[in-house]
């Protein structure tokens, strides 16, 4: 192997190769890539490539939690609207209907008075757990002319309705 002559750069670019010897063809031009702007002797694209986005999709635990929280708040709001209306809630004044004929549970709910299906008016209530003849004798010394009693126990709120007649 020779070495170059000094000063010529025998890898340069735009050079013509050396000529090859007789009776052999011509070395093919070098390169491969045709140049382009940018880092020379690098390829480069015409623009980056793009990280692929995440999905914004619900995933099947975030519905579930989503849709165990709508029917909590749900359960809540539907136990406190109806509870609005029971016995528990009635004071001294108010008007009471009683939605069943069974009388181990009358259910009383609270309605206007000037509603139609008042039946019977609170005289007294009274907060405690009385038997039946211990509701008898609170409801005759709270309210003298009461007619009827209705005593409540469990739930955490045990107390005695003293009631009579509603008169429209």
């Amino acid at each position: 192997m020779s070495t170059p002559p000094q000063g010529q750069n025998p890898f340069a670019q735009g050079q013509q190769p050396p000529a090859a010897p007789q009776g052999q063809a011509p070395y093919p031009p070098q390169g491969g890539y045709p140049q382009q702007p940018g880092q020379p002797g690098f390829p480069t694209a015409p623009y980056a490539p793009v990280p692929p986005q995440r999905s914004r999709k619900l995933s099947f635990k975030a519905i579930r939690i989503i849709l165990v929280i709508v029917v909590a708040l749900g359960f809540g709001a539907y136990k406190f609207i109806s509870g609005q209306d029971d016995a528990d809630t009635a004071k001294v004044g108010d008007c009471m209907h009683r939605g069943s004929t069974n009388d181990n549970n009358p259910d009383l709910e609270v309605v206007k008075c000037t509603d139609s299906k008042a039946q019977f008016v609170v005289l007294a209530k009274i907060s405690g757990k009385y038997s039946s003849v211990e509701a008898e004798s609170k409801c005759t010394a709270a309210a003298k002319d009461f007619q009827y009693s209705y005593t409540q126990s469990g739930d955490g709120s045990d107390f005695l309705l003293c009631l009579k007649d509603y008169k429209k």
